[in-house]
């Protein structure tokens, strides 16, 4: 969660910002789902637009020049990037504010389809993948899958959490700053472990994975491999920071899911 507020910001970062938005009359920050310094709506005489700024010494950083980079090839389910300031050892990206509010994953809801048809609209205009440099999800699994298994050229942006999800008039899909490229099916593969952890059995996740036609193409040797691997890696986050209130609960659902595909180990 962000931990600063618009008037933490330096007085020089602030003024470059408001060289694009003009004065800014209010900052509404931001409670969750950002790994930024600070996240706000800022409301000015233009209209509202959301604000996300991290220091550039920051490791997080990287991901931030990732979402710039990415922004400009992205369908207009992105949110558009409309300037970018590097000031007094910030990095601050300003992007179209869409309002909304965040999915709810749990069977029955009226969502899901919605969920589906963006995942859908996403597979198929991003791929071929754009021309911009991203890491591939062969490079980001090595060691875990091989990469026959989850090679493509689909511009997946694999950070499905709800909280990346706005729905409103439309569904839009923020912060797109771990993208990879690989095969078609990776974002709904991994929604299927979000949708087990709002309580759908594996066979419920995997009947409304099926209105995605990425995923009803994809080889079933294919989803084994990739459910048993993100079991894995979900253990392994686990261990690491096991206090995390996120990560057990999806070390579950990821465990949950590869027995129901092809057997798994319990995570540690």
């Amino acid at each position: 969660m962000p931990d600063h507020r618009w008037d933490d910001l330096p007085a020089p970062v602030r003024r470059a910002i408001e060289g694009h938005t003009g004065p800014v009359q209010a900052a509404i920050c931001a409670t969750t789902g950002s790994v930024s310094d600070v996240a706000a709506t800022l409301h000015t005489d233009n209209g509202p637009l959301f604000c996300k700024a991290i220091r550039t010494t920051s490791p997080m950083a990287r991901m931030h020049r990732t979402e710039a980079r990415v922004n400009p090839w992205l369908p207009d389910t992105a949110p558009r990037l409309r300037w970018t300031v590097e000031e007094a050892g910030w990095l601050a990206l300003g992007f179209d504010h869409v309002p909304g509010r965040h999915p709810d994953l749990s069977p029955g809801s009226s969502d899901l389809p919605l969920i589906a048809d963006t995942l859908t609209v996403l597979s198929q205009r991003l791929t071929p993948c754009p021309p911009v440099k991203v890491q591939a999800a062969t490079t980001r699994w090595e060691g875990r899958l091989h990469p026959d298994v989850i090679d493509g050229n689909t511009l997946a942006h694999t950070d499905v959490t709800p909280y990346n999800f706005l729905v409103g008039t439309r569904v839009h899909v923020i912060d797109w700053s771990m993208p990879c490229r690989g095969a078609p099916w990776i974002d709904t593969a991994l929604m299927i472990v979000r949708l087990i952890r709002a309580r759908h059995t594996p066979a419920q996740a995997e009947a409304w994975a099926g209105q995605v036609p990425a995923w009803k193409q994809a080889p079933p040797a294919s989803l084994n491999a990739f459910a048993k691997a993100l079991a894995d890696l979900w253990a392994q986050r686990l261990r690491e920071n096991p206090t995390a209130p996120h990560r057990k609960p999806l070390a579950l659902a990821a465990h949950v899911w590869a027995i129901h595909r092809c057997g798994s180990r319990s995570p540690q």
